[in-house]
């Protein structure tokens, strides 16, 4: 009688243990899902940009269509101040899709916009990884959005790609104090939020 009702108590801590373990599952992977997202998102836009330098009119397509599917659902899935350039990025991104289904997107064009894209998208990461807590478990994250930030800067030019770069690398330069983690990193912080909200200031002002 002793081995069977231990039997059952086992079995129930299995099944509770269990049920506990699904349960935070989804939020880890909702993390997860997150971050590739965002990584597939500009994959798909570049995806776009390679097709159509190859003369590829239903590969183009269907990798724009996709990025700009992607991208929107990140905009409206976002609650900050970028939003709104995020959307305005997808709109542009569409009026582009009827010109590669004809063919007739020819020259830089879909370069320039999938690169402001990237821009707003970089943008937007950045200002949700800064949301909430501190930012020196977030630094990987940070730097790669911020570099994702820069690959607009060729579609900018002028004095727009200068001053947007000089932020960025002002930024990323702080982050590399973070990097290192300690007393220091933790008083730079304060200024490396202001830095990146300049970075952030500047994308909202050109796009």
């Amino acid at each position: 009688m002793k081995k069977i009702l231990f039997c059952f108590a086992a079995s129930i801590a299995a099944i509770t243990y269990a049920s506990t373990a699904s349960a935070a599952a989804p939020a880890r992977g909702a993390t997860i899902m997150l971050q590739i997202s965002s990584d597939s998102t500009a994959a798909l836009l570049d995806k776009a940009v390679a097709a159509n330098a190859k003369g590829d009119k239903t590969g183009t397509v269907k990798a724009l269509q996709a990025g700009t599917t992607a991208l929107e659902t990140e905009a409206k899935s976002s609650t900050g101040s970028m939003k709104d350039k995020l959307l305005g990025q997808v709109g542009n991104l569409k009026k582009l899709i009827p010109l590669a289904q004809s063919g007739l997107l020819k020259g830089d064009i879909l370069q320039k916009a999938v690169s402001l894209a990237k821009m707003a998208l970089g943008a937007n990461q950045v200002e949700k990884l800064m949301g909430g807590g501190n930012l020196l478990s977030k630094v990987t994250g940070l730097t790669s959005n911020l570099n994702l930030v820069k690959t607009g800067l060729s579609a900018l030019g002028g004095s727009n790609a200068s001053t947007g770069n000089s932020l960025i690398t002002t930024a990323l330069g702080g982050l590399s104090k973070l990097s290192k983690g300690g007393v220091a990193a933790k008083a730079a912080e304060p200024a490396v939020k202001g830095q990146l909200d300049s970075v952030l200031g500047f994308v909202k002002g050109v796009l």
